[in-house]
């Protein structure tokens, strides 16, 4: 049961993700807009309603579907030319800054609500088409449905000119840097929250090792699985490597403090999140290696942009402010029982290194790349005494000396 409820979580996040979810249900949300629409068009209250209102009654079965069918090429062209407009965007954002930062574009909730709409109106409208017949006297014609869908059209227009704005502002740089950060704020904040930074490895005692089932890159823990585990089999756990860290299928994963059989290794695996796309949600240090990587490509030479990665090195200095004063919990337990979860998490000094040192390795010549690390790393040494850090910051000022025309 465990398997199969762990398969449909699995199921669900990978659906409502979808670029497709949202534009679907708006889709379907529009159908029955159109059904109930029509029902109530040709019912009595409907029907006095236009006798009321003469001007909404179409009687011309010819204009109707006129007017059908200049929405449904209308709305055509904009979904066509607004998502030509997307793609050339993600184009653009994938050759200049990084592939991987694609994900915060293409899931932007706003333009799968735009498609939505766009296609929501498609539907509506083509089944109006269906409902225009001869009635024998005379022929149905579903005047308020069209009048609504007349007035729909005009909000996606509205939409459109809204979107153009839109698209425009989301492929520069410095959006999609503040957007990166932000998540990547959030993910740490939700997972830094121990008040002390433990350097060394905890004492652990271990008697299994736990070898994981298939590659993938090691996101952390579904905690309700694992500690589940724990409490049932009487056991402790710990990680052999921190969170980022990409695991070949067989290779040990886990330890744990008891004897464990084949089927009682493959429940605790169940609480291990392996996933082949990484998550700045789950894995803050994902979002850290994105904002690198920006910085990296935008000082490559056929790039040669430092004003972007000094945007994004700012970005990166921000979010190590906040890790400086905020710390990954290096155990977990659950009802404050003797059942641990021992976590491995990189450490200040460790980030750092990884994420920091390739920037400088890569633009230290630049001249206002230099100055940006000076002023910096400087504010930042006041917060951490971190070695690296201090290294670094005596590299840049060699530098800068050596460059000095005094």
């Amino acid at each position: 049961m465990d398997k199969i409820r762990l398969w449909l979580i699995s199921r669900y996040q990978l659906i409502v993700s979808s670029i497709a979810f949202l534009p679907g249900v708006l889709s379907i949300s529009f159908l029955i807009l159109a059904g109930a629409l029509f029902l109530f068009d040709v019912s009595e209250t409907g029907q006095q309603f236009k006798i009321d209102f003469p001007w909404l009654n179409i009687k011309d079965p010819s204009t109707a579907r006129s007017i059908l069918g200049a929405i449904a090429g209308g709305v055509i062209s904009l979904t066509v030319f607004s998502f030509s407009m997307v793609m050339i965007v993600l184009n653009q954002a994938a050759s200049q800054m990084s592939n991987r930062i694609l994900d915060k574009l293409i899931g932007n909730r706003f333009q799968q609500i735009v498609l939505g709409v766009y296609i929501g109106t498609i539907v509506y409208t083509f089944f109006m088409f269906s409902t225009i017949r001869d009635t024998g006297n005379s022929f149905q014609i579903p005047s308020l449905s069209i009048f609504i869908l007349t007035v729909i059209t005009v909000f996606d227009i509205f939409i459109f000119i809204y979107f153009l704005h839109f698209i425009t502002q989301s492929v520069k740089y410095d959006v999609i840097i503040d957007r990166i950060e932000s998540a990547t704020f959030e993910g740490m904040k939700r997972f830094c929250n121990a008040e002390t930074e433990v350097k060394e490895d905890a004492k652990f005692v271990y008697h299994t090792v736990i070898r994981a089932s298939k590659s993938g890159v090691f996101e952390g823990f579904d905690t309700k699985e694992i500690m589940d585990f724990c409490e049932e089999n009487e056991c402790s756990i710990l990680a052999i490597y921190p969170m980022g860290t990409f695991i070949i299928r067989g290779q040990p994963i886990l330890k744990c403090s008891q004897k464990l059989s084949e089927i009682q290794m493959e429940n605790a695996l169940q609480g291990v999140i392996l996933s082949r796309q990484e998550s700045v949600i789950r894995n803050y240090e994902y979002g850290l290696r994105q904002l690198s990587e920006i910085a990296l490509k935008a000082l490559s030479p056929g790039i040669n942009d430092p004003g972007t990665a000094i945007i994004s090195f700012r970005a990166i200095i921000d979010l190590f402010g906040f890790r400086a004063a905020h710390f990954p919990p290096s155990t977990q337990n659950r009802g404050g029982n003797s059942y641990m979860l021992y976590r491995n998490e990189h450490s200040f000094d460790a980030l750092f290194e990884r994420v920091v040192y390739p920037i400088w390795d890569y633009g230290k010549e630049d001249r206002m790349l230099r100055n940006e690390f000076k002023l910096l790393l400087e504010q930042l040494a006041l917060i951490i005494a971190s070695p690296p850090l201090f290294k670094l910051l005596e590299l840049v000022d060699k530098k800068i000396a050596s460059e000095s025309p005094n």
